[in-house]
């Protein structure tokens, strides 16, 4: 018997195994990203962030030496260390071509009768029979044996060190002044209309509700210039209200559509009982309908503020890149672009754009898809 009560079915394994993959490639990634945020430059360019609990072996970046000059037994000396912390050198040289010419504990021949040992817990002896006054020490380069490191520094460079006169966390609450009222107010506007188009009767409410669904396939590229160009026209300009009106109007056609659905759903009964005992629509809608709607509602929050928290575009169009309204997509890019080669930096900066939308999506994630199959069974 293929359907035995207590077995699954192998549709069902698959199913299952399917959903932990998809599941495994999308956290693996931010678990990536989150480890490589608390780990240091050089330890993410040398290896995986998968290594990152394990000593490393990678050639270092080249080392001036310097430190005060002692005069010793007719010979001119320099004493040091090359590096601090857990680092065991496995191999160095004075030339960039021979990086690796020496073992640790031998002694280069710099000519003219100096010379550098360099030992294999980074200390070093250089000697000369001149003194090295006025003139230049030379480079060490290293490969070394580090042990694991990792540090709140790139998170404190990312949140507090200014780049181009603003910090990320400005950034950070710029994004926030505009994701959490685009993200309001078209769920207020569309709550109503779609209890209008639901639930009251009037002339053309089909037609409106084939109005909104039309609108679902048109590219808000389209309409960007033509609506800054009426902001202005009308006296909004850039700023924070236009964005909020710009991110309401390209929000609601999904919003009304997706809880219109919802509410043609629910039980008739429910209204025509209240309608009744005398309740106005104004009352059915506050008092029945909203609470009732909270799964539609809280996964059309979902997908609005995770749209308006990563938006780019509609910033750049209605916000501008000055310093005091630039968003964190666009603090991001120009961190990108001046500091292409800080990994480090560049994932700290990363979560820390996507620590709110993971916090919200979590949160609600409940009642998404409650709220996504609204409507699709009667």
């Amino acid at each position: 018997m293929d359907n035995v009560v207590g077995q699954k079915s192998g549709l069902m394994w698959a199913v299952h195994i399917a959903t932990a993959l998809l599941v495994l490639l999308w956290v693996i990634p931010t678990v990536g990203l989150l480890v490589s945020s608390f780990r240091t430059g050089d330890q993410i360019t040398s290896s995986g962030w998968w290594r990152a609990l394990s000593a490393q072996e990678q050639q270092l970046s080249p080392i001036r030496i310097e430190g005060d000059e002692v005069e010793r037994d007719g010979a001119f000396v320099i004493e040091g260390n090359l590096f601090g912390g857990a680092t065991a050198v496995s191999a160095w040289g004075t030339n960039v071509n021979r990086p690796t010419e020496f073992a640790p504990g031998d002694t280069a021949d710099l000519g003219d009768g100096r010379t550098l040992t360099v030992q294999e817990d980074g200390s070093f002896v250089l000697s000369a029979p001149v003194t090295w006054e006025g003139g230049r020490l030379p480079r060490v380069f290293t490969t070394a044996t580090t042990a694991p490191e990792f540090t709140t520094e790139n998170y404190r460079n990312v949140l507090l060190s200014p780049l181009a006169g603003q910090t990320v966390f400005q950034a950070f609450l710029n994004t926030a002044t505009v994701a959490i009222p685009a993200t309001i107010i078209p769920i207020l506007i569309a709550a109503f209309a779609a209890y209008a188009l639901a639930w009251m009767e009037f002339p053309g409410r089909a037609l409106l509700v084939a109005a909104v669904v039309g609108l679902l396939v048109v590219p808000l590229q389209l309409a960007l210039i033509p609506l800054l160009q009426f902001h202005n026209w009308i006296g909004i300009g850039k700023g924070y209200l236009g964005i909020w009106l710009a991110h309401t109007g390209f929000g609601l056609p999904l919003a009304i559509y997706l809880l219109r659905n919802y509410m043609v759903g629910l039980p008739r009964d429910i209204i025509e009982n209240a309608k009744v005992d005398g309740a106005t629509d104004f009352q059915i809608f506050v008092r029945i309908i909203l609470p009732l709607s909270f799964p539609a509602l809280a996964s059309f929050a979902i997908f609005q503020f995770l749209w308006t928290w990563n938006d780019l575009l509609v910033a750049l169009v209605f916000l501008g890149t000055g310093n005091d309204q630039q968003v964190l997509t666009g603090n991001l890019v120009n961190l990108m672009g001046s500091r292409g080669g800080d990994w480090e930096i560049l994932s700290a900066s990363a979560f820390v754009s996507i620590i709110v939308p993971l916090l919200v999506f979590f949160a609600m994630q409940r009642y998404l898809v409650r709220g996504l199959l609204a409507g699709s069974v009667k």
